[in-house]
């Protein structure tokens, strides 16, 4: 090998996974929070819990670079540098690894062991054993290259570069304090100094401000602290000086929330501007419901879990498995710190009830990948095997998980949930209101294209769900003061009620009270501003809530299927809507939020050509009939809607 290459191999492989992340980079937004990340970005906002200030600022930072891309295409792109830089440190880890295997065996033990027979063999014996375990810098680099790769590729990580997620940036972070927290535990063996470990702290209270799930490598770290210090004072004298370096830098950083809440930001959840809600926003209150739900709930997610494994790594999980035992001989203590992080990541995360639980997964692939690297280079070692056919058979193992996972992730031709948002958004007149909780493939992306782009902000679109938190109503009232003005004493009344709930002070509220309050507003919000603008509600709760009787539209209105929406009506007469002129570009890659946008658009569009056939406008049902089988073919359709095609 080169002396450069060796010198610079990981910011070569780092390069060469940034390239490959481009192009299966989303030009858009995607699916569920990429739309509202990026506008927090864009705007220096308040991100949904945990609040995310340092991927907020220096996604701010970065947009403000005069790049010749549109602004969502610009953070995607940082998305894909934080993942092919985090896989540059990954690979520079894993060297570091192989190059300090000695600082992570028992010495003692194996001296112990050998001083039985006599000190002069002992210490012969010793050498011998060194010996044998060193590694030639090629095979070295060969595996930290590989293991990158095997990281890089793998599916969830992948995924992460393609879109602005919070965590891209975590898992830049995370693989840094992995190196620093290793690098100061080698580097304490030669020559003990705070400087590496409060190097590590300032790194781990970053990747706290960015993401709480950072607290999963804590336990593998508290190993390796104390199998280097033991538990004595002078142990814990050392942390407490790193807690204290910790904690400033923590809070610094997480002050971010309160001075940008109080200046009232476009996007401001939680709107934390006091010690409480600073407190409610930081930890998640929201998202706790989910957390340590059931035994059933977790073994649901171990099962899925285990489940999605082949499929990030496929063949390449045989060299996980090889790795694993490798790991054990070659460096025990490494062995250790690898398989407890991997363990608590699995058991905390699968304790976590919601759909897309993969992305909580990505530490314990990280380790995987960890021993996959000692897979890699117990191969390389096998003597029999010729080096050109080890270096062919790993290069077919990654290829494979390659060409499957990159079928999986790319997102380069997404245009579909931009062209949904903005079809959504321009089927209605101006001025309107549309009522929804459509997240994840609407009212998140609205947030960008509003908020970032200016497209048609005259809309307002309210959050259902939203509804039901108490600094919801502040934004809605910074966004459009007029859309409240009819419900204020109910608003009044529903946070008062509300304010013991969110404390969680459980035998302080009415559930019934903030039940009827809640739905007093969404049917009052309809009343008191139908006469003034257009009021449009979603499909979902008409599919939903409706039908459960949990909303009901006031007493003397009628929902009329409108494009994307049903508009609520006065009349019992004939309400025109707009030809289906839109497009939407859908996917070949389709997933499981793609699929959800067609069957809405088909549903309602069908709804509308019901409609024009109840009011005798066969001509106009037949225009939106044709849209059907034009853009969503395969979508079924209704046997009567069948024959007046055929009529």
């Amino acid at each position: 090998m080169t002396k450069f290459y060796q010198k610079y191999f990981y910011l070569l492989v780092s390069l060469f996974v940034f390239i490959i992340y481009l192009i299966t980079l989303a030009p858009s937004v995607v699916q569920i929070d990429s739309g509202e990340l990026a506008a927090v970005q864009a705007t220096l906002g308040i991100a949904h819990p945990t609040g995310y200030p340092l991927f907020t600022m220096v996604g701010y930072l970065f947009s403000l670079i005069p790049l010749p891309f549109t602004k969502i295409f610009q953070l995607n792109i940082l998305a894909a540098i934080y993942c092919a830089a985090a896989i540059g440190v990954f690979s520079y880890t894993i060297k570091f690894c192989l190059d300090n295997l000695s600082s992570f065996k028992n010495k003692s033990a194996i001296q112990k062991e050998f001083s039985k027979k006599n000190k002069k063999k002992s210490k012969e014996k010793f050498e011998q054993t060194e010996k044998i375990t060193e590694i030639s810098d090629n095979l070295k680099i060969l595996s930290a290259v590989f293991g990158g790769l095997i990281l890089a590729f793998s599916r969830t990580f992948w995924f992460q570069s393609t879109s602005v997620e919070v965590y891209s940036l975590h898992l830049l972070l995370i693989t840094l304090i992995i190196f620093s927290l290793l690098k100061a535990y080698v580097s304490s063996l030669e020559k003990d100094r705070l400087t590496n470990w409060l190097v590590f702290s300032f790194l781990l209270a970053l990747g706290f401000t960015n993401h709480m799930t950072t607290l999963l490598i804590l336990p593998g770290t508290a190993y390796l602290y104390f199998s280097r210090y033991k538990f004595n004072s002078a142990s814990f004298k050392k942390l407490a000086i790193m807690i204290l370096f910790f904690i400033p830098i923590l809070i610094l950083v997480y002050l971010y929330l309160p001075i940008r809440a109080s200046q009232n930001p476009l996007l401001n959840w939680g709107n934390p501007i006091d010690w409480e809600r600073i407190y409610r926003h930081i930890s998640g209150k929201q998202y706790q419901v989910w957390l340590f739900t059931s035994f059933d709930s977790a073994g649901k997610q171990l099962n899925h879990f285990f489940n999605i494994l082949p499929e990030e790594f496929y063949v390449g999980l045989v060299l996980a498995i090889i790795g694993l035992f490798v790991s054990i001989f070659k460096a025990k203590k490494l062995f250790l710190f690898i398989f407890i992080t991997f363990a608590f990541t699995v058991l905390y995360s699968i304790n976590y009830d919601i759909y897309d639980i993969d992305s909580y997964f990505l530490l314990a692939f990280i380790m995987l990948s960890f021993f996959a690297a000692f897979g890699v280079l117990k191969i390389l070692e096998i003597k029999s095997l010729p080096k050109n056919y080890a270096m062919i058979i790993i290069s077919v193992l990654v290829a494979v998980q390659f060409y499957f996972n990159f079928l999986n992730v790319n997102q380069s031709g997404i245009y579909t949930f931009e062209d949904y948002t903005k079809a959504s958004l321009n089927g209605v007149p101006e001025n309107s209101i549309i009522f929804s909780y459509q997240w994840d493939y609407f009212i998140s992306a609205s947030n960008y294209y509003q908020y970032v782009d200016d497209y048609r902000q005259d809309v307002t679109v309210i959050d259902k769900e939203l509804l039901r938190r108490s600094w919801y109503y502040n934004q809605l009232n910074h966004r459009d003061p007029k859309v409240l003005n009819g419900v204020r004493n109910e608003v009044d009344q529903f946070l008062v009620a509300l304010q013991p709930f969110e404390r969680d002070e459980k035998n302080k509220f009415d559930p019934n009270r903030l039940e009827t309050l809640y739905k007093a507003i969404m049917s009052n919000l309809i009343s008191t501003n139908i006469d003034k603008r257009d009021y449009f509600i979603g499909p979902e709760l008409i599919e939903q809530e409706m039908k459960r009787g949990e909303f009901r539209i006031p007493e003397g209105y009628s929902l009329v299927p409108y494009l994307f929406f049903y508009k609520v009506t006065t009349t019992n007469d004939y309400v025109p809507a707009p030809d289906p002129d839109f497009k939407i570009r859908i996917a070949s890659n389709k997933n499981v939020y793609i699929e959800n946008i067609q069957n809405i658009v088909g549903k309602m569009l069908s709804d509308r050509a019901f409609y024009e056939v109840k009011y005798g406008h066969t001509d106009r049902a037949k225009i939106y009939l044709k849209k059907i089988l034009n853009d969503l073919p395969g979508f079924p359709l209704h046997p009567a809607l069948q024959n007046l095609l055929k009529n």
